[in-house]
């Protein structure tokens, strides 16, 4: 009568322990994407309008500015933009209408490739190279896919 429930116990843990025996090894290879789209931004900024008490000043807070525009530019290509708009209706009159944007991300691997000034308006060109941010994406995360898998 023991007997019994000693083998039922002993053969479950046998092939439990059958999982454990097989192992696995897997080999993956690395996916590169076929092309690398280059992303190009323009930031704009007024020098007169900036804060500062001489001209330099101003235009070095145009330079940051214009500068942050084109940061803003591209994250909005690379992220999409938020948008949050309502209209409050009273007795079949419209009586406020917003619109609102926001942007979050973050850029890595851009390159200003001009800044200057024309007129009142300083100008800062970006770019960020889709090869560039691969090649720091996989410095980072390697993306891979299953190449094979030998079992023992």
């Amino acid at each position: 009568m023991r007997v019994m429930p000693l083998m039922i116990t002993l053969g479950c843990l046998t092939l439990s322990g059958c999982s454990n025996i097989f192992d696995k090894h897997v080999e993956y290879k690395y996916v590169e994407p076929n092309n690398y789209p280059v992303l190009k931004a323009v930031g704009y900024a007024p020098i007169s309008l900036q804060s500062g008490s001489s001209d330099t000043q101003k235009q070095l807070m145009a330079i940051k500015a214009s500068k942050l525009e084109a940061y803003r530019e591209l994250t909005e290509q690379v992220y999409g933009q938020k948008i949050t708009a309502g209209t409050t209706v009273e007795g079949s009159i419209a009586q406020d209408d917003y619109l609102q944007s926001q942007v979050q991300g973050i850029i890595k691997g851009a390159q200003i490739i001009k800044t200057y000034a024309v007129d009142d308006t300083y100008i800062t060109e970006l770019e960020l190279n889709m090869k560039r941010v691969h090649d720091l994406y996989i410095g980072e995360i390697k993306p891979r896919e299953v190449k094979k898998v030998t079992y023992y």
